[in-house]
């Protein structure tokens, strides 16, 4: 008769342990993951895969109709004039599909800004409000078309998006100024 009540004992201390130690892990790995993130934001060389990116300030970046920039990441001479190009490489309309590049300053919130572009149709999707968050910016592309723009960035990491209603979850990336 001891048997059978050691057993659930055993089993109902072993579920309290294994409980206990998935717990601090989670918290560990959160904690891990959100240094990490600090760190990328603000240092050149925590960024993933910025030493396979060449150094240009004449990228040339294309948008297309599955909602995608030709890259995610541009790396740039700071204190230097950049020269950049966007392509829209697709075939569906503007209404529908347009694409702009908007360079963004460190420490905007993304989804903040992109929530606010959504109301800015007669302005190309960039909020009249928010223009001290956008370091740069191009004109809305339809199918085929081309914009250049010009600027000089400081050192740092800066976030590009597409505003067009809906575009900024997939399609933005980091500029990396060294």
């Amino acid at each position: 008769m001891k048997k059978l009540f050691v057993f659930p004992a055993i089993a109902v201390a072993l579920s309290f342990a294994a409980c206990g130690g998935s717990e601090n892990k989670s918290t560990s790995t959160t904690t891990e993951e959100t240094t990490t993130a600090d760190a990328g934001s603000t240092s050149t060389e925590t960024v993933p895969g910025i030493e396979n990116v060449e150094l240009s300030n004449k990228p040339v970046v294309e948008g297309n109709d599955q909602m995608k920039f030709n890259t995610e990441l541009l790396r740039v001479k700071a204190g230097e004039e950049v020269q950049l190009t966007l392509k829209n490489v697709g075939e569906l309309p503007k209404e529908s599909m347009g694409h702009n590049f908007v360079i963004l300053a460190p420490g905007v919130d993304v989804a903040t800004f992109g929530a606010e572009a959504v109301a800015a149709a007669d302005n190309d999707y960039i909020p009249k409000t928010s223009l001290s968050s956008v370091v740069a910016h191009t004109k809305l592309l339809g199918p085929g078309e081309e914009d250049k723009i010009t600027f000089t960035l400081e050192k740092g990491v800066y976030t590009f998006i597409c505003s067009f209603p809906g575009h900024f979850g997939v399609m933005q990336g980091k500029i990396v100024a060294e």
